[in-house]
């Protein structure tokens, strides 16, 4: 960590370039004799990657900024936030902290909270901004997080664990046994220093096989913010073995949509062929694979068992798009270019052989308009064009 980042003219030239081209930044060299243009270039991209996700560090001033991958890798204030909501307690350890954007929210529901972190410039860092954000009761530790609970004789009420996937299993399907710290064989030993346990997973990992490595899973959460699956967030409390809760929601500027259900409940769709209505649930709710309870709870048909879209013929709420039915067609070129007078379409597949590419490279039609189609297929195995026009949300306020 070089201290002279934070000379208040070092600060400015940052704030003054953030919209610089840093190629260009960076064939002028550094102005300041004691900080290299590399340094510089650095603090200026990770500022800049903070300007959405983290507003509180973007604003506040003297902040140090790590690596711009650490800034990746974090998680939002949004999810953040979320995730500090649904816990409780006086006491928190994370034993991975990394930036500490985490532990800056569990300080707000939590009176003491402990960040560890085994790289000793990212700790610094962080116990360096915390001051910046005037942050009281967050005590950092440099080191193992394992290392500080096998050391402390300390409980708490809350471990909050984000495991790293092993660089040796990149582009690969993997298992939390793949990460670092390897959990599931900890689980006893963390139950020893707390009733409960909040562990971040990667979004890609398979919520059954999570499941069946861990122990007393009580709630997973599926956290998508503008339609993208941010987080998988499995809540775990000692010696618990009810059903599962998924709770699922997807966070976007106009509001936050919620489906809830049971994991272990036996639940079957009905089916039917496209009505007035169409529905697409939002990426929380395909991630949670809840396909047969969204059916049910919300009484919608479905349009096949593996198509995922869903209609009524009374318009409903629901969390993820809406919308109107204008006609329903079999795959034909044709009649499909007479339907579509501007030949622009929002284009979509789910359960249908030809990929976009495929479908747009055939029909010549291009992307944007007011128009969207579903590509699918229906009740009756038949290949089908659901042709649309999406539904405001206000219509149903």
């Amino acid at each position: 960590m070089n201290f002279d980042i934070l000379n208040e003219d070092v600060q400015q030239f940052i704030s003054d370039n953030l919209k610089s081209e840093i190629t260009k930044l960076i064939l002028k060299g550094s102005p300041f004799a004691t900080i290299s243009i590399q340094e510089l270039a650095n603090q200026i991209l990770a500022k800049q990657k903070s300007t959405k996700k983290l507003p509180t560090w973007f604003s506040s001033n003297n902040i140090y900024y790590p690596a711009k991958i650490s800034i990746e890798q974090t998680s939002s204030e949004t999810t953040a936030n979320y995730k500090s909501k649904i816990i409780s307690g006086d006491s928190i350890i994370d034993i991975t902290g990394g930036l500490g954007v985490d532990c800056y929210y569990f300080s707000k529901q939590f009176k003491k909270v402990i960040h560890c972190e085994i790289n000793e410039e990212l700790s610094t860092i962080v116990k360096h901004n915390y001051k910046q954000l005037n942050i009281q009761n967050i005590d950092t530790y440099c080191g193992n997080g394992l290392d500080y609970l096998k050391e402390n004789n300390t409980t708490f009420d809350c471990i909050y664990i984000d495991p790293s996937r092993r660089d040796d299993v990149k582009g690969k399907v993997f298992m939390l046994k793949d990460c670092q710290p390897n959990i599931a064989p900890k689980i006893d030993f963390f139950f020893t220093k707390s009733n409960q346990i909040l562990i971040k997973v990667s979004p890609i990992l398979d919520l059954k096989n999570t499941i069946r490595e861990l122990q007393n899973v009580k709630e997973i959460h599926i956290v998508a913010l503008n339609n993208e699956v941010k987080e998988v967030l499995f809540l775990l409390e000692k010696n618990y073995t009810n059903t599962i809760q998924i709770k699922t929601i997807n966070i976007v500027k106009t509001e936050n949509q919620y489906f809830d259900f049971d994991f272990n409940e036996e639940v079957g769709s009905t089916y039917s062929e496209p009505l007035s209505y169409l529905y697409e649930p939002n990426v929380a709710i395909l991630k949670s694979g809840g396909f047969h309870q969204i059916s049910k709870k919300l009484n919608l048909n479905k349009l096949h068992q593996h198509s995922h879209l869903y209609t009524s013929e009374t318009l409903i709420d629901f969390p993820g798009r809406v919308f109107k039915i204008e006609h329903v067609i079999s795959y034909d070129k044709k009649k499909l270019k007479k339907l579509l007078p501007n030949n622009k379409a929002n284009i979509t597949t789910r359960n249908f052989p030809k990929t976009v590419a495929q479908i747009r490279k055939e029909t010549k039609v291009k992307e944007g308009g007011n128009t969207y189609i579903f590509f699918t297929t229906d009740v009756n195995n038949t290949h089908k064009l659901v042709i649309c026009k999406k539904v405001a949300k206000n219509v149903l306020n």
